[in-house]
């Protein structure tokens, strides 16, 4: 029988996911915070609502949060009626956010004490795979609780990496983000950079495009950004910069010199302090137009 699964966070991430389970056959509860707009086609394909954490959780034997990250982790687990006090032993609570990990490590310690196995899972690319079913995940778990979980993960996901043990998931996805939001602040730097010494970008472009420096980001960026569109990425700034807070965090904490990461981490401090913090990636370049007092792209 397929696993009953409870699911937290039907947003731009979790709507495509939780469709996809219960396409794949799971019967599905899940828990709308506030944002009921993206929840019909659920309804329709034969998911059900619950109206409280434990109602959730009651009957689950899989419970799968996708939340903005550890705050919103933590109320959901210890928060009145959350899912320590409501999940039976031998449920399990699998974590698709990215989160810090040292709240992951509490929590799971938490858990484990009734008898309920936590699992980090969190996620890369975007919401448009995840409405594909084609997501990645890396999953921080034993080898015998990724065997049991490998086949949900695979109804939204097209990669399932087994990133190590407990724990491993969160911190790899951190090390991943800090590449990939890297590599978009210094795009959009150089983009600043070029157009200001009145290079022409799209020349740019044919160049980087052809060469070593060319990227995933690069192209995900770069050709729609020239065209005045800043969608290329849909991830909000707010959530890069937290990201990258947690990124640090955890450098500081093993400890080891992450100089580059606190640079990137100011500059998506910078770009939210000029009011770009709910767009999207992209925006990194009007935060360098604001910050530079010049156009970069053409409207």
């Amino acid at each position: 029988m397929r696993a009953r699964i409870g699911f937290i966070g039907i947003g731009l991430m979790g709507h495509g996911m939780a469709k996809n389970l219960v396409a794949k056959g799971h019967p599905l509860t899940f828990l709308v915070h506030r944002n009921r707009s993206n929840i019909e086609d659920l309804l329709a394909a034969g998911a059900k609502e619950a109206n409280s954490v434990r109602a959730l959780a009651d009957g689950a034997d899989i419970v799968i949060l996708c939340v903005t990250g550890s705050p919103q982790v933590e109320a959901n687990v210890y928060g009145a009626g959350g899912l320590l006090e409501s999940c039976r032993p031998g449920a399990v609570v699998v974590d698709a956010s990215t989160a810090e990990p040292d709240s992951t490590a509490k929590i799971r310690a938490d858990f484990a004490a009734k008898g309920v196995e936590f699992v980090d899972a969190p996620l890369a690319r975007t919401p448009r795979e995840a409405e594909a079913g084609k997501l990645n995940t890396m999953v921080g778990a034993t080898d015998a609780m990724f065997e049991r979980l490998k086949p949900v993960f695979e109804c939204y996901c097209e990669n399932v990496i087994h990133a190590g043990p407990p724990g491993a998931g969160h911190k790899i996805k951190l090390v991943n983000n800090f590449l990939a939001l890297g590599s978009a602040c210094l795009i959009a730097e150089a983009l600043a950079a070029a157009a200001k010494v009145g290079i022409d970008l799209e020349v740019l472009y044919k160049l980087i495009s052809a060469g070593g420096a060319n990227s995933n980001m690069f192209q995900m960026l770069v050709p729609k950004a020239l065209k005045g569109d800043f969608s290329g990425l849909l991830f909000a700034l707010d959530n890069a910069r937290k990201d990258l807070r947690y990124y640090t965090h955890m450098t500081e904490s093993a400890p080891v010199a992450s100089p580059i990461a606190d640079a990137i981490h100011q500059t998506l401090v910078a770009a939210s302090q000029l009011g770009f913090g709910e767009k999207y990636v992209p925006s990194l370049i009007e935060a360098h137009e604001k910050l530079n007092g010049f156009r970069i792209i053409r409207r």
